[in-house]
């Protein structure tokens, strides 16, 4: 007689099934605190050296397969992950830095000059730059610990420490550049997965700098020339350029304190025209004042909460 192999056929039951009594010992040996947080690779071996078998290692996956229970067990509610902070906020310089790395154009396709730039937000001053032919942490650590050593920033205790954000690059999550900052005592901060507009400050300031007439389209013939152009285009930005975000001062400016006192001065001169024209500031004065705040990827309701950019 042949073997009925229709799937409606009432089959017979393994012989070695466990019964309910044993499935149930499985459910509370895994269960029990001992177990509770512990895979069935450690619990098998466990049992056996304390003279206990109740299944094979296997059977015990299968069975919390089933059960849903491959993961926590305990009667508590599962730890929650710990978020990390994304929103720092800056009311003055050398609080909160940005980096990047941008590929520079040569003359040969397909090679690049890789620009590093390091920015603080506050004063949108670019603190440290460097163009080098490779991007890793360890060129990284150096500029970081040379920008630090520029600005004069020495992370005591009780004090607030520097921050310094950038992308999920290599060189940025680099263990050399992660230890390096932890010998200096600087918090890292990346931007949340998925999210496009996360670093940008630093990203503006490139566009800032490829859109800057007389930037070579067509690449550099050098490093030399390289390092040369971003100098200018450095001293420029620090020292000429009238930025937006800071009601029109310059990074210099705002990065050394000179904010009052240019405010109070262009104050006192629309103050002035205005005594000699007052139909022609009808809804007053122009607004001089920067923000007082500056906050790396704030939330709507800090930006509500405390009026910063």
């Amino acid at each position: 007689m042949k073997e009925d192999k229709r799937k409606t056929c009432i089959r017979p039951v393994p012989k070695n099934k466990l019964s309910k009594e044993e499935y149930q010992s499985v459910l509370n040996t895994v269960s029990r605190p001992e177990f509770a947080d512990l895979p069935p690779s450690q619990i098998v071996p466990k049992l056996a050296d304390k003279g206990i078998y109740i299944a094979s290692e296997s059977t015990f996956y299968r069975i919390l397969r089933a059960e849903n229970m491959q993961h926590h067990r305990m009667h508590t509610k599962p730890p929650e992950r710990v978020k990390l902070q994304t929103t720092f906020i800056a009311d003055g310089p050398n609080q909160v830095w940005t980096w990047d790395i941008t590929w520079l154009n040569t003359y040969t396709r397909g090679i690049y000059y890789k620009l590093y730039m390091v920015i603080d937000i506050f004063s949108r001053k670019i603190v440290a730059w460097e163009v080098w032919t490779e991007e890793n942490g360890e060129l990284a650590s150096e500029l970081v610990e040379r920008a630090m050593l520029s600005e004069k920033v020495k992370i005591k205790n009780n004090q607030k420490p520097l921050v310094l954000h950038s992308d999920n690059g290599a060189p940025m999550k680099s263990y050399t550049l992660k230890a390096k900052l932890e010998v200096l005592g600087v918090i890292s901060s990346y931007s949340r997965p998925r999210v496009s507009n996360d670093n940008p400050f630093s990203e503006a300031q490139f566009k800032t700098m490829k859109y800057r007439p007389g930037y070579p389209k067509d690449g550099f013939a050098t490093i030399e020339d390289a390092r040369e152009w971003v100098s200018s285009f450095v001293n420029w930005y620090n020292n000429e350029h009238y930025h937006s975000g800071l009601k029109f001062m310059t990074p210099n400016s705002r990065h050394n304190g000179e904010t009052e006192s240019i405010m109070n001065n262009r104050i006192k001169v629309y103050e002035a025209a205005r005594a000699l024209n007052p139909s022609r500031f009808n809804k007053g004065i122009r607004n001089w004042t920067p923000p007082e705040k500056v906050a790396l990827n704030p939330t709507d309701e800090i930006k509500d909460k405390l009026k910063i950019v």
